[in-house]
């Protein structure tokens, strides 16, 4: 099922549907923050992105998931406008994927760990 959201400013409309391909998800995030995120430039957007990452970590060690949700969000938000500053288009880094691991070619990976 999907629920159906318009975003509405005085220059355009935006139906948004809560899902969305990849794509379509960095067109938003580009519209929402690429002027304010190019501003602050990649490396500070970086760590922004990093403290987001922590964020995610303390809410994975508490247990909420609603919590983990609003982080999961915010990581790949940030991610994603970080790849668009760097002229990066999110389906085709995530293309890669497409047809397995990208190493070993299999669905599920058969990589061995590197034992750390």
């Amino acid at each position: 099922m999907r629920r159906n959201l318009y975003y509405h400013d005085s220059r355009f409309t935006f139906h948004i549907s809560q899902t969305m391909h990849i794509g379509e998800f960095q067109k938003l995030i580009e519209d929402i923050y690429l002027e304010k995120d190019s501003s602050r430039g990649i490396e500070k957007s970086f760590l922004w992105l990093v403290e987001e990452i922590g964020e995610l970590a303390e809410a994975i060690r508490e247990g909420d998931k609603e919590q983990q949700k609003v982080e999961f969000g915010d990581c790949l938000a940030w991610l994603v406008t970080i790849a668009s500053m760097a002229g990066i288009n999110m389906e085709e880094a995530s293309s890669i994927y497409h047809r397995g691991c990208p190493k070993c070619k299999d669905i599920p990976c058969r990589c061995k760990e590197k034992k750390k």
